[in-house]
C-alpha cells in the first residue's frame, strides 16, 4: 500500500482523468492532413448594413449567394454583427442575431402596396408610383394648408398639417439633412424614432 496524502490522490486521479477523456474525445495525435480548410463564408458577397430594429443603429455583415449570373438565385445566407462598427463592434442583440429570419421570411414586404378607399385590398405598386403618389399628397396639403403670415402679420412660413419621424438607424450625418430638408419645407413637427 502507497502512502499518498490528500493532495497527491487528486493530481494522480485528476490528471488520469484528464488523459482518458482526452483518449474519448479523440484528442490522441494522428496524422495531420495536409490540406486546408476552406472558410465557409470564402465564396460569398459581403455587404455592410445596419440593423433596422432600433435607434442603436448596430452595424451587420450580410453574406449573400448569387454573383448575378442569369440562372443565380442571390439569397443572405448569413448575417453577423460587423466587428469594424464604431457602436456595437459585432456584438448583436437578440432581435439583430435573428436578422436572418427577418430578411428570409415569406410575409416580408418586398415593393410598396396601396389600398384605395374603402377597399378591402392592398395592391402592389411599382416604388416610382409609390414616390410619385407621396410627393404628389405632400405637395397637394403644403398647397392647402401652408402659412406664410399670422393674424399679426408676423412671417412664419410654416406647414403644421405634415410631419416627419425620422428613422432611428440613420447616422448623425443623415439626420441632420433630413432635418434640414424638412425644416426648408416649412415642416414644424418633426421627430426621430431613436427619442421616441
Amino acid at each position: 500500500m502507497v502512502n499518498m496524502n490528500r493532495r497527491q490522490f487528486l493530481k494522480v486521479s485528476g490528471t488520469s482523468l484528464a488523459g482518458s477523456s482526452m483518449a474519448l474525445l479523440g484528442a490522441m495525435p494522428t496524422t495531420a492532413m495536409a490540406e486546408v480548410r476552406q472558410f465557409k463564408l470564402a465564396r460569398m458577397t459581403e455587404t455592410r448594413n445596419t440593423c433596422p430594429y432600433c435607434s442603436v443603429a448596430c452595424g451587420v455583415l450580410l453574406y449573400g449567394l448569387g454573383d448575378g449570373a442569369k440562372n443565380a438565385a442571390a439569397s443572405i445566407v448569413h448575417i453577423e454583427g460587423d466587428p469594424d462598427h464604431p457602436v456595437n463592434r459585432g456584438t448583436l442583440c437578440p432581435k439583430g442575431a435573428g436578422l436572418l429570419d427577418f430578411v428570409n421570411s415569406p410575409n416580408r414586404l418586398k415593393q410598396p402596396e396601396y389600398r384605395a378607399p374603402g377597399s378591402d385590398r392592398w395592391e402592389a405598386i411599382s416604388w416610382d408610383d409609390a414616390i410619385d403618389r407621396v410627393a404628389r399628397l405632400m405637395k397637394d396639403d403644403r398647397d392647402a394648408n401652408f402659412v406664410t403670415k399670422t393674424e399679426d402679420g408676423k412671417t412664419v412660413n410654416r406647414w403644421l398639417t405634415t410631419g416627419m419621424l425620422a428613422a432611428s438607424a440613420s447616422s448623425n450625418e443623415v439626420g441632420y439633412i433630413t432635418h434640414k430638408v424638412i425644416r426648408s419645407l416649412g415642416v414644424l413637427p418633426f421627430d426621430n424614432q431613436a427619442r421616441v
